[in-house]
C-alpha cells in the first residue's frame, strides 16, 4: 500500500494468511474492503460459514485509501429516488442510504474498532449560487424525512469551515470522519471473531460452476461454496482486464483516480481556524474537493488526480494549491503524505447490485461515498445471500451493463475533466 496518513496512524493489520488448500464454505466473499468485510461480518454473525479472499490485504484498495469521510445519502436526492423506483422502493433506498453513516458508527462502537471515529457531521459546501439552490433543496428533502440536516448561509458555512470560499451549503449531523484503513482492519477483526476466515495475498484467478456450488480458485487453493459475493469495486481488474472474478464488472464502472495530500500536524492556534467544530467537508464542484482534519491535526485535502497511482509530490500540485486557496492561513505548509486510490463511478450515480448467475452476488459503484454506502450494501448482500427476497431489496438487482467504449475512457475522461474544471472556475468567478 502507498504510505499515507492512514497507514501511518492505523492499528496493525490482522493476520490473514494466504489460502493454501481447498476449503468448503456456505459463502465465499471476493474482496476484503468495506463491501466484502461488511458482508462477511453480517453473514458470520448470522451463523454462516464464510471465507474471504483478498488479493492483497484488507483495505488495500479504495477502502484503505479514501478520505475517511462518512457521508449519508447518495448523489440522488430522496425525491429522485422515489421518481426512479416508485414510492415504496424509493423510500427503502432513502432509508438505507440515509442510515448508512449511522450503521458505520454503530459497528465501530459495537465492535470497539480503533479508527478515530467522530460523528461530528458532514458539510456540503456550495461553490456557486446555483449549486447552493440545489444543496438547499437536498437539505429540505432530508429534513422532511426527519434527518438532522441544517441549511447554512454564507456566514454560517464560513464560521464552520474557517474559509469564506463558499456561498453556503448544509450540515448533515449523521456524517463524520474516521481513519478508513483502521476501520476496514477493524471490520476484518470483527469478522474473524465472528468466525469468518480471511485470506490475504489470495487473488482469485477463476470461478466455475460445479453442480449447485461454485469453485473459486486462487494460486494456492480453492473455496467451494454455495454462494459467492463479489465486492471488488474499482479494483475489479486487479488480476488483469480478463482475469477478475467476473470480467464484465470492471467494464460496468468508470474508475477515476482521487489524489490526497496531508500536512504535518498543524500548530494548535492554526488548527482552531480550520474546521473548528470537527466536521468533514466536500463541495459541489463538478470536480469536487474534499477536506478535513485528522485526529492529530493534519489537514487532509483531496481531489481529482492523474490517471495513475503515484506518490510523486509534483503530481499533487493541484490538490495542494486548492488547499492554500481555500485556507490562505496555511501559508506554505509542510506536506507529509501524498497518496492516491481509485473511485468507481457509475453512469446513473447509483451503486449497483447484481446477480449475474444463480448463487452469485456483486455490489459496487459508490461514486465517492463508499465508507458508508459500501458498508450498508455489504449488509444487504449478506441478507440476500441468507434468503432475503429480491422484492424486498432496497436497491433492485440489475444486469451488468458494460459501458460502451470503456477502453477509450482515459482520453474521453481527460476531455470531460478539462471541461468540468473550466465550468467550475467560471461559476466560482460568478460568470
Amino acid at each position: 500500500m502507498p504510505a499515507s496518513v492512514w497507514t501511518a496512524t492505523a492499528v496493525p493489520a490482522p493476520d490473514c494468511p494466504p489460502l493454501a488448500s481447498e476449503r468448503r464454505a456456505d459463502v465465499v466473499v471476493v474482496g476484503g474492503g468495506f463491501t466484502g468485510l461488511s458482508a462477511a461480518l453480517h453473514l458470520a454473525e448470522s451463523g454462516a460459514d464464510v471465507v474471504v479472499l483478498e488479493a492483497a490485504e484488507p483495505g488495500f484498495g479504495a477502502s484503505g485509501r479514501n478520505g475517511g469521510q462518512v457521508i449519508p445519502g447518495l448523489k440522488l436526492d430522496p425525491d429522485e429516488m422515489a421518481r426512479r423506483f416508485g414510492h415504496e422502493q424509493g423510500a427503502r433506498l432513502a432509508e438505507l442510504s440515509g442510515g448508512a453513516a449511522d450503521l458505520v458508527f454503530e459497528l465501530v462502537k459495537r465492535h470497539e474498532i480503533e479508527c478515530g471515529a467522530r460523528q461530528d457531521g458532514w458539510i456540503k459546501a456550495a461553490h456557486a449560487p446555483a449549486a447552493l439552490r440545489h444543496a438547499e433543496a437536498t437539505a429540505r428533502q432530508w429534513e422532511r424525512l426527519g434527518a438532522p440536516v441544517e441549511v447554512l448561509d454564507r456566514r454560517a458555512v464560513a464560521e464552520r469551515l474557517g474559509t469564506d470560499a463558499y456561498v453556503g451549503g448544509f450540515l448533515d449531523r449523521r456524517g463524520g470522519g474516521l481513519n478508513p484503513l483502521g476501520y476496514v482492519r477493524g471490520l476484518a477483526r470483527a469478522a474473524q471473531r465472528a468466525g469468518a476466515r480471511i485470506h490475504g495475498q489470495s487473488l482469485v484467478v477463476g470461478m466455475a460452476r460445479e453442480g449447485t456450488r461454485w469453485r473459486v480458485r486462487t494460486a494456492g487453493g480453492a473455496v467451494v461454496a454455495g454462494q459467492v459475493i463479489i465486492g471488488t469495486n474499482a479494483y475489479s481488474d486487479l488480476g488483469g482486464p480478463r482475469d477478475g472474478p467476473w470480467p464484465d464488472l470492471q467494464r460496468s464502472v468508470i474508475p477515476v483516480w482521487s489524489y490526497q495530500a496531508a500536512t504535518q500536524p498543524l500548530p494548535e492556534a492554526l488548527r482552531r481556524t480550520i474546521l473548528p467544530r470537527g466536521q468533514v467537508c466536500s463541495d459541489t464542484r463538478r470536480l469536487l474537493l474534499y477536506f478535513r482534519l485528522d485526529p492529530s491535526g493534519r489537514f487532509v485535502m483531496g481531489g481529482r488526480g492523474k490517471f495513475r497511482d503515484s506518490t510523486d509530490p509534483a503530481l499533487y500540485r493541484n490538490v495542494m494549491e486548492a488547499a492554500t486557496r481555500l485556507y490562505p492561513q496555511l501559508g506554505t505548509p509542510a506536506w507529509e503524505f501524498c497518496w492516491s486510490g481509485k473511485v468507481a463511478l457509475t453512469l446513473d450515480h447509483l451503486p449497483h447490485l447484481h446477480e449475474p448467475a444463480p448463487g452469485v452476488l456483486a455490489g459496487l459503484g459508490y461514486n465517492g461515498r463508499g465508507v458508508a454506502m459500501a458498508t450498508a450494501l455489504g449488509k444487504v448482500l449478506a441478507e440476500r445471500a441468507r434468503g432475503l427476497p429480491a422484492a424486498s431489496l432496497p436497491l433492485p438487482a440489475t444486469p451488468i451493463r458494460p459501458i460502451p467504449f470503456h477502453g477509450l475512457r482515459r482520453p474521453i475522461l481527460g476531455l470531460v475533466a478539462g471541461w468540468k474544471r473550466l465550468l467550475d472556475d467560471l461559476e466560482c468567478r460568478g460568470w
